[in-house]
Parts: C-alpha cells; structure tokens; sequence
C-alpha cells in the first residue's frame, strides 16, 4: 500500500492553504499545514522571536509519514523554498515508497500578489503575518527548483480553477 504526497508550495499569499483545503476535500486527502503546525509550537509559551521552521516541519514530515504508510494522500501545505525543506519530502516519499509531486504556486501580477498580502487575517495568534518586504526577501531566496514541478500562476483564477487544474493534472501523471 503506497501513499501520495503532494507538496503545495510558494512564497506566502500564493493561495496554498486555500488549494490543499479544496484538493484535500475533493479527495479525502490528509492536509497537513507548516503554518498550523508552527502556531501550535509557539502557543507552547516559546519566547517571541523564536524560530520553529525546522521543528515544524519534521513534526509535519512524521505526520506525513504515518498516513502515506497507510496508504493515505496526503498534502503539505508549506513555503518549500529551500532544497533543505525538499529533501524532507523526498525522504519521507522514499522512506514509505510513496508518490511524490511538487506543485508551485506563484502570483504573477505583483500588484495582486502585495493585495493578497494586505488584506489577509489567517487568525494565527503567533505566526503572524508578513509585510511585502518580507516576501520580497524570501523571493529573492527562493530556490530553484531541481524536481519536476507543476506550476500555477492563480493571479487571475479562483482556487476552484487552480484545484480543477491540479486534479486534473495529477490524474493524467
């Protein structure tokens, strides 16, 4: 029994919760989110300005690993913009002889994507939200992509048409 991991990624305001929460309904997936996952470690009472990136997402790859030995899709919800985070996929892929696709979301139209930004409330007490700067700064760090990947530019599309696409895609591979 083998498993499907799919790694929704991109710089923050992309839309990759909004894509996994639709996918992971449309098909009984198990949708795991670095974000949640980090709020949930810093809610612990850590001191503010505490980083929690790597624990968050080994919490996330272990949660991953136990559903893909079931047999379970399951769907990381997460920023993946270093080759370091990637590599915890493909071992988890490896380890439990699982599917894995990448998918990149990217805003194409910057002024939407600085939009996106502002008007967003997640309701993370902890995380928090970042500035325009911020992403900006992370954009310029954003790896480059060794796998093969499955692009989406949702500037101009709902999430729905973004996960039509994406099912779609998937299913043909």
């Amino acid at each position: 029994m083998t498993g499907h991991l799919i790694l929704i990624s991109g710089l923050p305001g992309v839309g990759k919760t909004s894509l996994a929460e639709i996918v992971a309904a449309r098909t009984g997936s198990v949708h795991l989110s670095i974000d949640a996952v980090e709020e949930s470690i810093l809610a612990c009472g850590l001191p503010p300005g505490w980083q929690v990136g790597v624990a968050a997402y080994e919490a996330a790859r272990a949660m991953a690993e136990l559903n893909l030995r079931l047999g379970r899709s399951v769907i990381i919800d997460a920023v993946n913009d270093s080759e370091d985070a990637r590599q915890t996929w493909r071992a988890a892929a490896a380890r439990t002889s699982s599917r894995i696709d990448f998918v990149h979301l990217v805003v194409a139209d910057s002024q939407e994507h600085e939009r996106r930004l502002s008007g967003r409330d997640r309701g993370l007490a902890y995380v928090g939200e970042p500035t325009w700067a911020e992403v900006q700064r992370r954009r310029v760090g954003y790896a480059a992509w060794s796998d093969e990947v499955l692009e989406f530019d949702t500037a101009a599309r709902t999430a729905d048409e973004v996960a039509d696409a994406l099912t779609a895609r998937l299913s043909a591979r």
